[in-house]
């Protein structure tokens, strides 16, 4: 489990994180939302080790990430948005560097390179940039890491590689795994993120599951306007609006109205789901 308390970090004197705190748990695929510059990629590298926090703290099995125990970098990997090639076939190079997480299996590694029509035999030097991501995220699962974090996974992906990206995370991570996407592309990922974090700058805007989302408000994909919308966008044939949910009744989550309706009304909304 990940416990963060008052996290804050800034650069100089520009405050990224302010007073972040919230419980991560395990078996759960979190989807990281956000404007840019909220701290997104700040805070998977903080989750990682990667960075110190400057106030607070966080605990990862009763770890500290910046102190970079083996014991728990074992457990943990880290998949940036801008990935390098290398000057080996990929098959060689999961097989290398696969030495260095415990868990490591090579057959998932080729496995999921195969459903991602993704040739392991291929020099990573001359792979398109696709192509390069999927390796990639194919190793990242193949490591069968405990704490996955993946900052914009989907980037460089065609239609199809993000379909074969769904598939592998659902397919291919275990069960007790704790999973962090960072995302722009809601729509890419909007079928396997649960529970939801939204940043605002410096503070959590929203963390929540999708069932307790559904709780407090109400996706309407009807043809009528409802006076007491948040937020509101033409379809063909009707609208999506989302405004408080008042009977009870749940209907199905829409993440990228969620997020639009945050962004518009970003007090009505924590206040609603942390209530």
């Amino acid at each position: 489990m990940i416990q963060i308390e008052n996290l804050a970090f800034s650069y100089g004197s520009s405050p990224v994180l302010r007073n972040i705190g919230m419980k991560l748990e395990e078996g759960r695929i979190y989807g990281l939302l956000g404007e840019n510059g909220v701290g997104k990629t700040t805070l998977l590298t903080l989750l990682c080790g990667l960075k110190k926090p400057q106030q607070g703290s966080i605990v990862v099995d009763d770890h500290i990430p910046y102190d970079r125990e083996p014991s728990l970098l074992s457990m943990q990997y880290y998949l940036p948005d801008e990935v390098a090639p290398v000057h080996l076939k990929a098959s060689d190079w999961a097989r290398t560097n696969g030495a260095f997480w415990p868990r490591f299996d090579y057959e998932k590694f080729i496995t999921i390179m195969g459903e991602f029509e993704n040739d392991p035999s291929k020099m990573m030097t001359t792979m398109s940039a696709g192509q390069l991501k999927k390796t990639y995220i194919a190793f990242s699962i193949a490591t069968n890491a405990k704490y996955l974090y993946m900052d914009e996974p989907t980037n460089a992906l065609d239609i199809p590689g993000k379909a074969q990206f769904r598939s592998a995370i659902l397919k291919h991570t275990s069960e007790d795994s704790t999973i962090v996407i960072s995302t722009h592309q809601v729509r890419d990922l909007e079928n396997i993120i649960d529970p939801i974090i939204i940043l605002d700058r410096q503070e959590v805007l929203v963390n929540a599951s999708l069932e307790a989302i559904a709780d407090k408000l109400y996706f309407d994909y009807g043809n009528i306007l409802n006076e007491n919308s948040l937020y509101t966008e033409q379809l063909p044939g009707g609208f999506i609006q989302v405004y408080p949910n008042v009977t009870g009744i749940q209907s199905k989550v829409s993440i990228e109205a969620l997020f639009n309706a945050v962004h518009k009304h970003k007090d009505i909304i924590k206040a609603l789901l942390n209530n």
